[in-house]
């Protein structure tokens, strides 16, 4: 067990809500609301300081905090004779912007087998604005789940063929292909982090999968209080 500090930015969420700031947002040290006891720019100071040199200079992780956070501010557009702002930009217009500004042209897409609608709607669009996709489905080469060890129970319908999803071999492919930048497109949890982990390129994902949901995960979080209820009130699997 790690004997490091534990953090919960998300704690702060009830001082936003009340002071409509927080201390990391606000740039007035004097009229800032105080830090929490468990914030990280207290106990992980040097880690903040030493990663933002991460950021100077010419490497691609420097151009990529450099675009991103370019792309967040022209992803909003002022109120006239307000200090109020809209935002105007779809996170499919936020990829295009960072894209087209990173110089990226040919485009991996990891794509859910039951996204392929969503995936060449996606193509269609990145083709019209002037990239190259290239799409890979998760349940590309058409391997039985049982060479994974699973046994038929463990599928979804026992007793017929189940393909196994291969996010390795799809991030593999999108490395020959020699992608610019990938995008995950719908693919199930720990699947994802697989294809991240094997990826060369830099990976963004655009759709999470959400079965139920349409995938719109962060619908649970806004119906914990009634739909989602038993997610604080008993376990998503038993104890074995």
């Amino acid at each position: 067990m790690s004997d490091e500090s534990p953090v919960s930015c998300s704690k702060c969420a009830a001082v936003w809500q009340k002071c409509g700031t927080t201390n990391c947002w606000s740039g007035d040290p004097d009229t800032a609301p105080p830090k929490p006891g468990n914030c990280p720019s207290v106990n992980y100071g040097d880690v903040v300081t030493n990663s933002f040199e991460e950021y100077r200079g010419d490497s691609e992780d420097a151009r990529i905090a450099f675009v991103a956070a370019r792309v967040e501010g022209l992803c909003y557009q002022p109120v006239p004779g307000s200090d109020a702002v809209n935002a105007r930009w779809t996170r499919v217009e936020d990829t295009i912007a960072f894209a087209k500004l990173m110089g990226y042209t040919k485009i991996g897409m990891a794509t859910c087998i039951g996204l392929l609608d969503e995936a060449e709607r996606l193509a269609a669009i990145l083709r019209a604005q002037g990239f190259d996709p290239q799409s890979v489905c998760c349940k590309a080469g058409s391997i039985d789940k049982l060479e994974l060890g699973l046994s038929e129970a463990d599928k979804v319908r026992p007793g017929t063929f189940e393909p196994a999803c291969n996010p390795i071999a799809q991030a593999e492919i999108c490395n020959r292909l020699g992608t610019d930048m990938n995008i995950i497109v719908g693919l199930c949890v720990g699947h994802d982090m697989l294809f991240n982990k094997h990826s060369q390129a830099p990976v963004t994902t655009l759709i999470v999968k959400d079965r139920v949901t349409g995938h719109n995960p962060v619908a649970v979080l806004y119906g914990q209080n009634f739909y989602y209820k038993r997610l604080q009130k008993q376990p998503v699997l038993p104890s074995e």
